[in-house]
């Protein structure tokens, strides 16, 4: 059902981005990984997921702020691979700052990485799916993209949009058998989340431990993070036909903080 699939998962080098790579490798597809970080650390990675799983593992460093660097991944992994059956947007940067004091260059970059370079991807590669009728795009939103939070004005901004950019993409995609739908973490313990801990305690004046429990984790009534694991596992079962029926979807998996 996914084994032979060719997938593109922004992001993808840490954190949740690259669980979700790693279940895709699990389940057969072929991966493009993407993304910042120690060069020799990514090569290692991705050897040894070619290695684990027996797939093509591939990695292009565009930088997802910048749309001539997005053709030029999509290009790269159309060549890698043939075609791109599923793509992941996952890409995302965080900062935390009440909004009058909110840098204009942090609002910018935020809003480019986290919306603007998802109707990037999906311009670049939805064509493509609707030919051969068949694809899957899964943008990674966040609990942000249901509800807010204080002090995050740029970020809770583009997750919102990213739910309706997934639901606009789905409804112009689906009598062609591609679908687009949202997964909306919870928080999970990934290095992006690790930094807004003491950012969160600067701005709130408390100390991290109670930014943990009284903040992060206090509107999650199962009182845990999301796995990466988890998330993979979910991201994978949109790519199987079982899910050819679930599009336009803002699917939380967040321990039940939007049911409050």
């Amino acid at each position: 059902m996914t084994k032979g699939k060719n997938a593109l998962v922004t992001g993808s080098t840490s954190g949740i981005g690259l669980g979700i790579a790693e279940a895709f490798c699990a389940a057969g597809m072929n991966v493009m990984l993407n993304g910042f970080g120690n060069a020799n650390d990514i090569e290692t990675e991705r050897a040894e997921f070619e290695q684990k799983y027996g797939v093509k593992v591939r990695y292009h460093d565009a930088d997802m702020s910048r749309p001539a660097e997005i053709r030029d991944l999509v290009a790269t992994a159309k060549a890698a691979f043939g075609r791109i059956d599923v793509v992941v947007n996952n890409a995302g940067i965080q900062h935390v700052q009440p909004i009058e004091d909110f840098p204009d260059e942090k609002w910018d970059a935020i809003i480019a990485i986290n919306l603007t370079s998802a109707f990037h991807t999906i311009k670049h590669t939805i064509v493509g799916m609707k030919a051969r009728r068949w694809g899957r795009i899964i943008n990674i939103a966040s609990a942000h993209g249901l509800v807010a939070s204080p002090y995050k004005p740029a970020y809770v901004a583009a997750k919102h949009g990213l739910v309706g950019l997934t639901k606009t993409v789905a409804l112009g995609s689906a009598e062609y058998g591609v679908t687009c739908n949202a997964i909306c973490p919870g928080y999970v313990m990934t290095p992006l989340v690790k930094k807004q801990i003491p950012d969160q305690a600067k701005a709130r004046g408390i100390s991290e431990e109670q930014v943990v429990k009284d903040v992060i984790l206090a509107s999650q009534a199962t009182k845990q993070f999301v796995t990466v694991e988890q998330l993979g596992a979910l991201a994978v079962f949109l790519c199987t036909d079982a899910a050819a029926q679930i599009t336009g979807a803002a699917l939380p998996m967040d321990g039940g903080w939007t049911a409050h």
